[in-house]
């Protein structure tokens, strides 16, 4: 098997100049992106819930309010902090308060929270400043818990897809970017959130968390899903024509549909001080 391209690529796979356009373009499309994209395990929702002292709960890069949802669905009250506009109308749409913000840049103004998440949103924060910013916001004995989901494809169907970026993205991320054996960049990416919570010295040792999971997808799911990608949000629509009907022959290829296999990493930690 092979890792997908990931929806949020791991921000080591792109040059500085890069990440940034790509971490301010999920907003393209709000309605599709919030559509499309899969949510997280239940397992996972429940894990940290039962793991903090209360309900209060912050949503770093709230988006559209995907994992907000399931966490208010979970008896939570969540407040939003999101950067880019076109996605906090969204969530607000949904009945979230939303502040418009990079969490660097955010004011908790004096609030405290029982738990501060993120979901497929830390890698675009400073892991340092972020966990720093975290543990200000967090009431003693509050827990911070940043999240991905990796998710796999069987590995002929994979190669077909990376066949498709070498032929039409060949100076894209997606053809520098080498298949892994397990999740990959995103190991990366809980290395350095576990490494700016030590460094922010404020919590207790971090602890990874993992859930596996499946979804299948027919072609025309995850074509319409792709176009909602990091990779793929800002592309030219002839290339992205290209990318969807190479990628689309591949899946027609394979049957048609086929299961992503999902690993859901949790980097968490609890705030330093008693609860």
């Amino acid at each position: 098997m092979t890792t997908q391209r990931p929806e949020n690529t791991p921000a080591s796979v792109f040059t500085p100049a890069e990440a940034k356009r790509a971490a301010e373009s999920f907003g393209v499309d709000a309605e599709r992106y919030d559509r499309t994209r899969p949510r997280y395990p239940d397992a996972m929702v429940a894990a940290i819930v039962d793991a903090v002292p209360g309900r209060s709960l912050l949503d770093v890069g709230i988006g559209t309010g995907i994992a907000a949802r399931q966490f208010r669905e979970a008896g939570c009250t969540v407040l939003g902090v999101e950067p880019d506009e076109r996605m906090a109308d969204f969530a607000r749409g949904t009945g979230f308060e939303v502040e418009t913000a990079t969490f660097e840049e955010w004011d908790p103004r004096g609030r405290t929270f029982d738990a501060i998440v993120s979901g497929q949103t830390w890698h675009w924060v400073d892991p340092v400043a972020g966990a720093a910013r975290a543990a200000e916001a967090l009431r003693p004995g509050g827990r911070l818990a940043v999240f991905w989901n990796a998710a796999r494809v069987p590995s002929d169907l994979g190669e077909a897809f990376a066949e498709v970026y070498r032929r039409v993205m060949p100076d894209s991320p997606a053809a520098r970017l080498a298949a892994p054996s397990d999740t990959g960049g995103y190991a990366v990416l809980g290395d350095k959130a576990a490494d700016g919570i030590r460094q922010a010295g404020a919590f207790g040792d971090a602890e990874r968390w993992t859930f596996t999971w499946e979804q299948t997808y027919t072609r025309d799911e995850w074509l319409d899903q792709l176009p909602t990608t990091g990779l793929h949000t800002r592309l030219p629509k002839d290339v992205l024509d290209q990318v969807l009907a190479g990628v689309g022959a591949a899946i027609d290829a394979a049957g048609g549909g086929f299961t992503n296999h999902f690993t859901t990493l949790v980097v968490t930690a609890v705030r330093d001080g008693a609860a």
